[in-house]
This record gives C-alpha cells, structure tokens and sequence, in this order.
C-alpha cells in the first residue's frame, strides 16, 4: 500500500531532481494528485507509478496498473529521434544522465525510467525489452529488471521479440506489477539452494574483464550463502546478432533461421534439468554520452527476446569507476512468478552499497 501523499512526495522530487537527471518528458501533477484521491480505495491506493515514453500510458500494463490504484504521474525519457543506437535517453530538459555517474548513459531505451526509479523518484516503471532495453538501464542503473516471457502480456510489436517489463526498486515491487497486470498471478518461494547453470559470456561474447569480475564474485556469494548451487554445465550458444537482427528487420535469412533454432534446441536442453541461468547482463559497463562505439550493449540480453524466456536484472556490484554492474537471471518461458521469487532470494543475498 502507498504511504499518503504518495504522488505529492514523487512530483516534489521530480520537480527538485529532473531538471538535472532528465528522466521526464512530460509530468502530469494536476491530473496525478486528483487521481490518487479517487484511488485510495483500491488495492494499489494510489501509488506513483511512471511510464516509458510518450506512449507508454496506452500501455496494456498501465491501463492494469491504474485500474488497481495506480496513479501515473509521468512520461520517462527514450532515446530521440533518428538514432542509430538506443542506449541512452532524451529527457524534457536534455538528455538523460546516469544518477550514479553523469558522464554515463543510464542505458535503454527504457532510460528514463530506470533513473526515476534509481532516484526514489517513483518506485515503479514500465518499460518495454525488445533486445534489453529493460535489463541494460536496470544494470547501468542498479535497479531490479524484468522482461515478461514473450506473448505473455500484450505488445504492439509485430516482430515478436519485444515483451513487457519493469523497473523497480526491488524484486518484491516487480512482484506487485506482475499481480496487477497478469491475471491469475499468485507469489511463489524459491526452495534454496537453486540449481543454476553460469555462462559469463554464453560462448560467444566478449566480456569487459572487470564486469565478469564483478558478477563472479556476486556468483561465489550466492554459492557461499546457500542461494543457488552451481551444477557442472555450461550455457554455451550461437551469437544470436544476425537472427536477431533478420527477425527485427522482417527478413528471417536460412542462417538466422538456423541460429534461433539451434539456440533453442540448447536452452530447452539447459532449462529441463535446471531452473536458473546466470549471466552478467551486459558486457561492458555504461558507455560515455556520445555512444557506445562498436560494441553491442545486447550482447548477453538480446538471445532471449529471440528464445522468449523471461529474464531480470539485479545489481551485482560496482566496478572500481564506480558503474553498477547487473547480473542477468533467465528462467523457462512462462516461469516469471518462479523467476521473481528466485530473484528476491538473489536480492537478498547481493545487497550492495556503492564503493
């Protein structure tokens, strides 16, 4: 339940703090604060929420979330127009800056609304993750992410890779927005230690040395704290770049059609005998505001909007210039309940303060 004054306390922060972040495109006060009135009677009782872009109120998840008591009180920032990359954010008052280093790009393209939630501006965002764009700003943000299974809730996108997501606080707010906008969806426990298979770099990506440091050590402690219980495999997979890519641009190719389905053959294989994969859930850290250059942020997210497996990020750590790191949990298709009671066990074990 939301404390009272809940929308009141969210846009005074905006209006203190969004002229330097640029998380916002629009803010909605007038409409936020006569909403929460009308709200308090129900199960969400008028809790601020943000939504991704400028669309993003037409959403299937914002229209669930208002109906329980939701109140929107804005439109976070996504990249602008004509970009040939989307790692990075356009905000009302410029672009959008990573809280916990300005000189960054907090990621996206759900980029404003990993900042409003890494600021305590709200404490929940919807986003949308067609090839990470929940996962990598949750990661360069050091917030909880999560991409919903493919078809689960409703996309507009017509390609299939893009689902519906959130950034949050924690995994236990991700768990509130799935009950609210997933019919029928009850919390779940984890029974410890999880069998998980890790794959720093799924075979194929190159892994900036201090980020698969970082993961690695938040691997070893959730082995030494008895969260998960690392089994003898390996998660090794074709570089899922060009089926992606075939499968975004509308012309599947013979080569890009085999490399999605040798990928699943694979991880159907890994997910009958094992509940959890463990990845960073990017490979390199957040670049500077003028571009990531020739890297590809998606390496290590965007195999799973081709395979449609659910997947979150939940901060692991930093590296010694001070960037959040994310560690990247991907579960079976239709598993997410069991993905974000798995995580919150995750979460619980990783609490991280900034070095």
């Amino acid at each position: 339940m939301a404390d009272a004054g809940g929308v009141g306390r969210a846009l005074d922060r905006i209006g203190r703090e969004d002229p330097r972040l640029c998380a916002f495109i629009e803010v909605w006060p007038e409409w936020a604060l006569a909403a929460e009135e009308q709200a308090r009677q129900l199960p969400l009782a008028g809790r601020p929420f943000a939504v991704k872009g400028a669309t993003g109120i037409r959403s299937y998840a914002a229209r669930r979330l208002i109906a329980a008591g939701g109140v929107p009180v804005g439109a976070t920032s996504v990249p602008g127009p004509g970009t040939p990359w989307q790692t990075w954010g356009l905000g009302a008052h410029g672009r959008t800056i990573n809280p916990w280093h300005p000189g960054r790009t907090p990621g996206g393209s759900s980029a404003g609304s990993a900042v409003a939630v890494a600021a305590d501006l709200v404490e929940l965002a919807t986003g949308s993750d067609g090839a990470g764009s929940v996962r990598i700003p949750a990661a360069w943000c050091g917030v909880f992410g999560l991409k919903t299974t493919n078809g689960l809730l409703p996309s507009p996108d017509r390609s299939g890779l893009a689902s519906a997501g959130v950034l949050t606080r924690s995994a236990a707010h991700a768990q509130t927005y799935l009950h609210c906008v997933l019919d029928g969806c009850e919390p779940a426990t984890a029974d410890l230690p999880i069998p998980a298979v890790f794959g720093p770099d799924l075979g194929y990506a190159e892994v900036d040395p201090e980020v698969e440091s970082v993961v690695r050590r938040a691997v070893g402690r959730l082995v030494a704290g008895g969260v998960v219980r690392l089994v003898d495999r390996t998660c090794e997979l074709l570089d899922p770049r060009e089926a992606w890519q075939a499968v975004r641009g509308g012309e599947p190719s013979p080569a890009a059609t085999e490399i999605r389905r040798e990928n699943d053959l694979r991880l159907d294989a890994l997910f009958a005998r094992t509940p959890l994969l463990l990845t960073p859930t990017t490979p390199n850290r957040p670049h500077g505001h003028d571009g990531p250059g020739e890297l590809y942020s998606t390496a290590l997210t965007w195999a799973f909007n081709l395979s449609g497996h659910p997947a979150a990020s939940v901060p692991a750590g930093f590296t010694a210039d001070g960037c959040p790191v994310g560690l990247q949990l991907v579960a079976e298709r239709g598993a997410d309940v069991s993905l974000l009671a798995m995580a919150h066990e995750v979460e619980n074990a990783l609490t991280t303060v900034r070095p």
